[in-house]
């Protein structure tokens, strides 16, 4: 359901399956506009509506988010269809490219269909990072390794999310891929020159442009293009990916508790960088006494809140209340059943 009305700025997590005291004050706080979900947070799919209803009653305008991107990112797993690494579909591309991106769509509209079927707006998906030997955190998470499969692959997954009434997002702007540290333990660095990076990884994410709701940035620094990760730097955030991609959507930050994140200052440092480079919601996860100063310092710099950020909430598709009784599903899980065989 769309709303007019601003949210706030800030995405943060809880810690268990329940809400506490302290977190229903954190989400009623006017610069909280998004929870996300990660395991602990989920035991079954009746716990799973009850924590969503009672993170609305805090919030009724909340955004509600998880990584369910399949594979080895799958926050809930238990009772729910287990979806294969995005790398799979490569595997049926070499063989009939028509099929894998039939299959594609599937898989994003089977994600999708039951994260909304349980009340959560969106999945922080896809990942359009290009699949490299290289990185070891993304590896089986991107598509492909060259650009045309990886953008075939990616808008027909889009298309899926679409189908099914969920936004997608594009990430890690302008690709992860090619990089070997790990951003959740250290600032990568990716020292290729410009005209490499924007022929390759970043073009999926340009190919793409058109039909991305939402991008979130890498914590990557390109030196050859700015000293700044990407997610701290106006450059890639106003220059690049506003005005030269013309990308209209919303910018999400990644987690600024991660290591690589971390090198920018303190909590409130950090989300002072990340809104003031271009992102519309800052992400601040694991860490409560961080979001807790984030939190603070919103309330004295961004307490208006972000007209954009209204327009991710979901507006599932007729069939989703329904959503385990209809041949479309079952036609579609018993499709991926074959494919994570």
């Amino acid at each position: 359901m769309e709303s007019n009305c601003p949210l706030g700025v800030l995405m943060l997590d809880i810690e268990g399956s329940e809400l506490t005291a302290e977190d229903r004050q954190l989400l009623a706080r006017p610069v909280v506009g998004g929870l996300i979900l990660f395991t602990r947070n989920y035991r079954d799919p009746r716990q799973l509506r009850e924590l969503v209803a009672d993170a609305r009653n805090c919030n009724p305008e909340l955004l509600i988010a998880v990584d369910q991107e399949g594979g080895r990112v799958q926050r809930f797993r238990h009772e729910f269809v287990q979806l294969p690494p995005l790398h799979r579909l490569f595997t049926v591309y070499q063989d009939d490219s028509e099929k894998a991106v039939e299959l594609a769509r599937s898989c994003a509209w089977v994600m999708a269909a039951e994260i909304l079927h349980h009340g959560i707006d969106l999945s922080f998906a896809p990942v359009l990072d290009l699949h490299t030997d290289i990185s070891a955190v993304i590896g089986n998470r991107a598509f492909a390794a060259d650009v045309k499969t990886a953008t075939d692959l990616a808008r027909a997954y889009i298309n899926g999310m679409h189908e099914a009434g969920m936004i997608a997002t594009g990430k890690h702007f302008p690709g992860h891929g090619s990089v070997a540290a790990d951003s959740h333990h250290e600032l990568p660095v990716d020292t290729r020159d410009a005209e490499e990076i924007f022929r390759t990884d970043m073009q999926v994410f340009s190919n793409c442009i058109d039909v991305l709701d939402a991008i979130m940035p890498a914590h990557v620094s390109y030196p050859s293009i700015d000293s700044e990760c990407a997610g701290f730097s106006s450059k890639w955030l106003q220059q690049i990916l506003r005005q030269q991609l013309g990308f209209e959507g919303v910018i999400f930050s990644d987690d600024l508790g991660m290591q690589a994140a971390r090198e920018s200052g303190s909590p409130a440092d950090r989300a002072a960088k990340a809104l003031s480079a271009g992102c519309d919601m800052v992400l601040s996860c694991n860490d409560r006494e961080a979001a807790l100063a984030v939190a603070d310092y919103l309330d004295t710099n961004h307490s208006a809140g972000n007209y954009r950020l209204s327009k991710l909430r979901a507006t599932p598709a007729a069939d989703i209340s329904d959503l385990y009784n209809t041949e479309k599903w079952q036609a579609a899980t018993d499709q991926i059943a074959a494919l994570v065989s």
